[in-house]
C-alpha cells in the first residue's frame, strides 16, 4: 500500500543508525512494531494485580489417584 508521509528525517536517520537498517521502510516498520510491543506491555502492566486468582494446590490424595 503506497503512502506519502511527512516523517522527520532526523528520526528516521536515528532509527536506521541504532537498528542498523539499510532502508527507511525497514526502519519505520521496525519502529512501529516496537511501539506496538511497548504499548501491549504497558497494557499488561496496567492489568497486573487486577485479576483475582485463588487456586488451591491439589491435595496429596488427589495427586496420587
Amino acid at each position: 500500500m503506497p503512502s506519502n508521509l511527512a516523517i522527520d528525517d532526523d528520526l528516521i536517520a536515528q532509527v536506521q543508525q541504532l537498528g542498523g537498517y539499510k532502508t527507511k521502510k525497514a526502519a519505520v516498520n521496525e519502529a512501529l512494531a516496537e511501539f506496538i510491543r511497548h504499548r501491549k506491555q504497558l497494557e499488561l502492566l496496567d492489568d497486573f494485580g487486577t485479576i483475582d486468582y485463588h487456586a488451591q494446590p491439589p491435595k496429596k490424595e488427589a495427586r496420587r489417584k
